[in-house]
């Protein structure tokens, strides 16, 4: 017979799974996680995990975490610090003590916290005796042995058994947060459903943890998350990089044109490939090219044809990418470039996050190569910058770059999934058989746009390449003045998309004295750390950008009013140098972290009570 425990009930917990690469913890993540969606909670998430593919098992390198941060109350971060912490191995533990807030539960296997162990993680002393983890709650499970007697009945062996101990957690957490475990026995029927003994046994490991945790005399005390308040409408859990996909789906069909991906696998973009694939009942084109290059050119010649042409990729692709990208440019071709951030320079940090490439989808190309840049800012409204890309880049026949970055790609919170009929309309201009006086570089007189004709219509033969066009007609022309022409009629062209895209918002009263200034990703944390700050009476003030080439007309509006102004950035400082250029008549302060890491909303309102403070 079960405790009858203590429920407390919470606006919201921040949850932190973390363990080796093997351990699940990703997918333990992600089953929590769509299991609080499902219950109506809002939620944020991000995973964290080594670049290594197998890091040393037990030690710090190979420490792999997912954080998910849901709640009652509208939920716009992973959260700063974790209430609740489940630490497989003791380098879990060492590596996410410092992400702990006082008096947070820790669930840790103890099969796995032995001399062992604490030697791989580089402890000196036991962590369980010397008194580091006073004043918090720790419950010791020994999880390893349990799921093996658990699995035993199945005739799996131990190496798939030691598999299924993620359950065993997920069977834990079931209960600690009162979640009903058919939710979860759901789950893993659609992971496993072409396996029905992996099915039973995993089943059975996650009955079994729930049963655990609901007679050890450890764990006395249970948690309530209500549904949240402010979702209404119909609601999934999705990742930034699925949303993305779906975008570009979605675009493809409002267009009427077929949407094609020319593209190769590079962490963290590989999934925009990979779910695109899988959707070839919807009319998409996947083609994994043999290197960065021909992805983009492939995506090209798709574009020359009549094609929603796209290619995803992260930094150093880009740069690889970049004489190409002004091949769509010269040509005037759609082309919409995905780039999924993360650390650099080189390799870098592959699964760690960083706005790293502003300048380069900015300027990264040879000779005046002018094009579109967005930058999307939650995980959910990738979707919505995705299908944005693609109706600027049709509509204006100019390649665009959105970027996302590793936070957003990997992470995932609610999303309400849209009607198409409610989608903007997007109308590229393509143009009949045997349209009279057709040429190809006549523009529309509104938006510059070239007319788009695509190989094989009636009467309408024309040239593109890399080499300058002569003006309207299209011939090769190396005449001086027409490339000046040129030039500044496919600058113009970007320029005057400033009349197709929104004003820029602020956040609070626009003569704040303090106006945070952010772009892409950061949103959600410079969001949360001004909301508390107004609530407490505070005179600030935020200004997101997701449209940074053109930025929106209203931008010397926005900056002008501010008593103070400060930029911050998950880079050196890319979007204060931009903005510098652009308005060099107002003064910037900067807030920079390249750590790989997401901005924390604690380290945001000291400093920004720290410019409030100052003279």
């Amino acid at each position: 017979m079960g405790k009858n425990p203590k429920i407390i009930e919470l606006e919201d917990v921040v949850v932190k799974f973390a363990g080796d690469s093997g351990d699940g913890m990703q997918l333990t993540g992600s089953q929590f996680s769509d299991t609080s969606a499902f219950i109506g909670n809002d939620l944020s998430t991000f995973p964290d995990y080594p670049s290594e593919i197998r890091a040393p098992q037990g030690t710090i390198a190979g420490v792999s975490g997912y954080q998910v941060h849901i709640g009652h109350k509208e939920i716009t971060t992973p959260g700063d610090l974790a209430d609740v912490l489940v630490a497989m191995n003791p380098a879990a533990l060492k590596t996410n003590m410092k992400w702990l807030k006082p008096g947070a539960t820790i669930i840790i296997d103890s099969d796995n916290f032995d001399d062992k162990h604490y030697k791989k993680a580089e402890y000196i002393e036991d962590p369980l005796n010397d008194n580091s983890l006073e004043g918090y709650s720790i419950v010791k499970a020994p999880i390893t042995s349990l799921t093996r007697a658990t699995t035993s009945e199945f005739g799996i062996d131990a190496k798939t058994a030691d598999k299924t101990k993620n359950q065993f957690v997920a069977g834990i957490l079931f209960w600690l947060f009162n979640r009903d475990l058919s939710i979860g026995e759901s789950f893993i029927q659609k992971k496993f459903k072409k396996n029905e003994d992996l099915v039973k046994a995993n089943i059975a490991v996650l009955r079994a943890g729930y049963n655990y945790a609901e007679t050890i005399e450890a764990m006395t005390t249970t948690f309530l998350v209500n549904p949240s308040i402010n979702k209404r409408g119909l609601f999934r859990n999705i990742s930034g990089n699925t949303a993305t996909a779906w975008g570009l789906l979605a675009a493809a069909e409002k267009s009427g044109c077929e949407l094609f991906l020319g593209s190769y696998p590079i962490t963290p973009a590989t999934e925009i490939l990979q779910e695109l694939a899988s959707r070839k009942h919807l009319g998409a084109i996947t083609f994994q090219a043999e290197d960065e290059i021909a992805g983009i050119c492939s995506a090209i010649g798709a574009s020359f044809t009549g094609r929603l042409a796209v290619t995803s990729t992260s930094g150093p692709g880009l740069a690889l990418k970049g004489e190409a990208i002004g091949l769509a440019v010269i040509t005037e071709l759609p082309l919409v470039i995905v780039n999924v951030q993360r650390g650099g320079p080189s390799t870098g940090l592959p699964t760690k996050t960083e706005q790293a490439d502003l300048l380069q989808a900015l300027y990264g190309r040879s000779g005046e190569s002018p094009l579109i840049v967005i930058a999307a800012t939650t995980p959910a409204n990738c979707f919505n910058f995705a299908y944005e890309a693609a109706k600027l880049s049709l509509e204006h026949m100019t390649p665009v770059i959105l970027l996302t970055d590793g936070y957003l790609a990997n992470g995932s919170e609610l999303w309400q999934i849209p009607e198409m009929k409610n989608m903007p309309s997007i109308k590229p201009p393509k143009v009949k058989d045997n349209h009279e006086g057709y040429m190809p570089y006549l523009r529309d007189e509104k938006t510059l746009a070239r007319l788009w004709a695509v190989p094989g219509q009636e009467g309408l033969r024309h040239r593109v390449g890399g080499l300058e066009k002569a003006d309207k007609t299209g011939e090769v022309s190396h005449d001086p003045f027409n490339h000046q022409v040129m030039v500044g009629l496919r600058q113009e062209k970007v320029d005057r998309v400033v009349d197709y895209i929104p004003d820029q918002e602020i956040m609070g009263d626009k003569d704040a004295d303090l106006l945070v200034i952010g772009w892409g990703g950061t949103y959600g944390a410079l969001l949360s750390a001004v909301k508390e700050l107004q609530a407490e009476g505070l005179s600030i003030s935020l200004a997101q950008f997701s449209h940074i080439s053109p930025l929106p007309k209203n931008t010397a509006e926005v900056l002008k009013y501010a008593k103070k102004r400060v930029i911050c950035e998950l880079n050196l400082g890319q979007f204060a140098l931009y903005l510098r250029s652009k308005y060099p008549e107002y003064s910037y302060e900067q807030y920079n972290k390249v750590q790989g890491l997401p901005f924390m909303i604690s380290e945001l309102k000291a400093r920004f009570r720290e410019l409030l403070n100052k003279n």
